[in-house]
């Protein structure tokens, strides 16, 4: 058996047993990808997935067993990379950020400049995308990191630490009549056109809930992935937006009236993401504490033994 039979069992997985799929992401054959899971079986002893003609249709019971197997042993063939590039050249390598825009957009750029500045040789990756993808491209070791506000939590392969907090505001024209308006309720949102984030992003889950809280159904007008976005429609007097705190700036917004929301949809947490048990390379512990003081080297370590 060999590392190539264990890469192709586990993408099988991930690509829901498309092996079609499976040689395309690993650059090879299809009859290559099918003939070194049947020789790694008959190693085994084993039927690894159930079949239906040549077509796999399911993991079976056996199947499972090997799989957990298979993902503890590519995690440590991962840390062993991860390890030879650490002790050959610890200044140097790629760090690699799954993020949502919002973070992406607002919040990385001070601690990626830092990082640079720090450690020059480093290059950033960043992978942009929906928390859930956020969450995925950490376990499939795409990227070292992951930074959303939602799911994070929800996944027991990975290690997540709260890096911050912040709040919803509320984003008017100056000509609105909410303008004027100092305590703005629920009510008052739920009578007006709404232009927020989609669901599932920057803490949508958050004000979806404080409106069914209180039996009430907004209009979302509107909804995007992008507080800059956003902003645009509620320029064009579109309706009333509501965006993360970190994504109003007041020499850019200053044609906006900008109102506080925390007391309507109270506070998220901003959290950061490692996958269980992994290998992390010194500059990777020095980013995390660059993004939040609320962050370091033995405190991660710790999360990451547990």
């Amino acid at each position: 058996m060999n590392l190539h039979q264990f890469r192709f069992v586990q993408e099988a997985v991930r690509r829901d047993l498309n092996l079609t799929e499976v040689a395309k992401s690993l650059h090879t054959s299809q009859p290559g990808v099918s003939k070194a899971i049947i020789e790694l079986e008959e190693e085994l002893g084993i039927e690894i997935f159930g079949r239906h003609g040549k077509r796999l249709k399911r993991v079976t019971e056996p199947g499972l067993a090997v799989l957990k197997s298979i993902e503890v042993i590519m995690r440590e063939v991962g840390n062993l990379k991860r390890i030879g590039e650490h002790y050959s050249d610890q200044d140097s390598g790629t760090l690699s950020i799954a993020t949502t825009h919002t973070q992406a957009r607002y919040v990385l750029p001070n601690p990626v400049a830092q990082l640079r500045k720090s450690y020059p040789k480093v290059n950033v990756s960043l992978h942009q995308g929906a928390p859930a993808q956020v969450a995925q491209m950490v376990i499939e070791e795409v990227a070292e990191i992951g930074i959303a506000t939602e799911s994070l939590i929800d996944y027991p392969e990975l290690v997540t630490l709260p890096c911050y907090e912040w709040q919803h505001v509320l984003v008017i024209p100056t000509a609105h009549p909410l303008a004027k308006k100092i305590d703005i309720t629920l009510l008052d949102l739920a009578e007006e056109p709404i232009i927020t984030y989609h669901p599932s992003f920057t803490g949508r889950t958050r004000i979806d809930k404080a409106f069914a809280a209180h039996h009430l159904s907004p209009r979302i007008a509107l909804e995007a992935i992008d507080s800059d976005v956003i902003k645009t429609y509620v320029r064009l007097g579109l309706g009333v937006g509501i965006v993360a705190e970190m994504a109003v700036r007041e020499t850019l917004d200053d044609d906006l009236v900008v109102r506080p929301a925390g007391n309507l949809f109270g506070q998220n947490v901003a959290r950061i993401a490692f996958k269980r048990h992994a290998y992390l390379r010194n500059f990777v512990y020095d980013f995390a504490a660059m993004l939040s003081e609320k962050l370091d080297k033995p405190m991660i370590l710790k999360a990451l033994e547990s």
